[in-house]
């Protein structure tokens, strides 16, 4: 599932992730385990509801260096 990061058709941080769910235009959402829950919570329910897949990553470092991007990302929605 790595291999979805690397896609050019991606949004990175929550309002973007948020409002992309929100557009249903996600395919699949990843999550930084050390991410503050008042922050990823939210983004969670609404994939439940919506039945988009989570993945989880280990630190928002690794999960923005898998992202493409020179700093750490909470969230990261992968885009149809």
């Amino acid at each position: 599932m790595i291999e979805l990061l690397k896609s050019k058709d991606k949004v990175v941080g929550s309002k973007q992730t948020k409002k992309a769910l929100e557009q249903s235009r996600t395919t699949a959402v990843f999550m930084a385990s050390d991410a503050d829950q008042k922050i990823i919570y939210p983004i969670k329910q609404l994939c439940d509801e919506n039945g988009i897949p989570v993945y989880n990553v280990e630190t928002m470092k690794q999960l923005g260096k898998l992202a493409g991007i020179d700093v750490g990302a909470s969230i990261v929605g992968i885009l149809k």
